[in-house]
């Protein structure tokens, strides 16, 4: 017989540097997870990815046991770092944030394909092209 879900958590936290302090602690907490346990599986399963920010959805049991699923980090977060730049326009058709190109878009792409709703990489470009044209960022 399948367990039956009390709760879906989702959160978004730095890779690898996982803590039982504000925001995550009180939210697993209410839900009755051990932080403890949370935090030490989820820092071993993010080590690689060390240094960017992680979405997570855990889903919690009615016996108080939970998984958890790691996704890759947000595209604005991805197209940031390859355009290296601090954050993007706040007037995103009048000033442009900075510039990336094709190629740069085709890699981001690539690294978010599983969580994209996407069937093949040109379609996932245009996703992310999106996301960077609403920042303010060109794609050339």
């Amino acid at each position: 017989m399948a367990k039956k879900v009390t709760k879906k958590i989702k959160v978004q936290i730095q890779a690898g540097k996982a803590t039982p302090a504000p925001p995550l602690g009180p939210a697993l907490g209410q839900a009755g997870i051990n932080i403890g346990d949370f935090v030490t599986k989820f820092n071993a399963a993010t080590q690689k990815m060390a240094g960017d920010k992680v979405g997570v959805s855990i889903t919690v049991y009615e016996d108080r046991t939970y998984d958890f699923v790691v996704k890759t980090p947000p595209a604005s977060d991805l197209i940031l770092k390859v355009a290296g730049i601090q954050k993007g326009s706040g007037k995103n058709v009048a000033t442009k944030a900075g510039k990336i190109t094709r190629a740069q878009a085709l890699e981001i792409a690539k690294k978010k394909m599983q969580d994209l709703n996407s069937k093949d990489d040109e379609g996932a470009i245009r996703i992310i092209a999106g996301s960077a044209r609403s920042m303010g960022i060109e794609i050339k």
